[in-house]
């Protein structure tokens, strides 16, 4: 993405970073805009062919350039990107348990309902196989309760059903949908 013509259109004494992917930057231009003077420095965190292991006899072309910061792919590790890490986990971890969230899941379904903060619902919520007519009978228990909102996501293998009903059915739709064979974990969650 970044050539010899990208680094070109850079101001004359700018300073380059890569801390994204090792293919952004073509390095052999970056050498030569360093070499010329037109950047006045950079730095490097990612490389096009990194190493496999902790080796002493790898080898970059920037090596040894006296304007340029090479860093081996840490620049995630620092202390402040591991506190923000660590803080951001937890505000991931705390919305699942208190409203069900997994919009930022990687290997789940993504729901994301919002509370209406209504002191008069609870939410269930169900995880199943992904298998046809799993919603036809989950609906067909809710429909005899009053339903206030419901979500479906689903990946190749399993569902995510997220719905808020009246706090007096909760209880019984726990239990119906629990019963479903093709349930693998049902709770109320407020």
């Amino acid at each position: 993405m970044i050539g010899e013509r990208e680094i070109g259109l850079m101001k004359k004494n700018s300073y380059l970073l890569n801390a994204s992917r090792g293919t952004v930057v073509v390095i052999p231009a970056l050498r030569k805009a360093l070499e010329s003077g037109h950047l006045a420095g950079a730095c490097v965190d990612v490389y096009p062919e990194e190493p496999q292991e902790n080796i002493n006899n790898w080898m970059n072309e920037l090596q040894k350039m006296p304007n340029t910061i090479l860093t081996p792919h840490i620049g995630g590790s620092t202390e402040e990107a591991q506190l923000a890490i660590g803080a951001e986990v937890v505000d991931k971890l705390i919305r699942l348990i208190n409203t069900g969230s997994t919009i930022t899941a990687v290997n789940f379904p993504r729901c994301d309902m919002v509370d209406d903060g209504k002191v008069t619902t609870h939410r269930v919520l169900n995880i199943h196989k992904n298998v046809p007519g799993v919603l036809k009978n989950i609906n067909s228990i809710l429909c005899e309760y009053n339903v206030l909102a419901q979500q479906l996501q689903t990946t190749e293998h399993v569902g995510y059903l997220i719905v808020d009903v009246d706090h007096e059915a909760s209880q019984d739709v726990l239990q119906k949908i629990k019963a479903l064979p093709t349930s693998i974990k049902t709770r109320v969650l407020f």
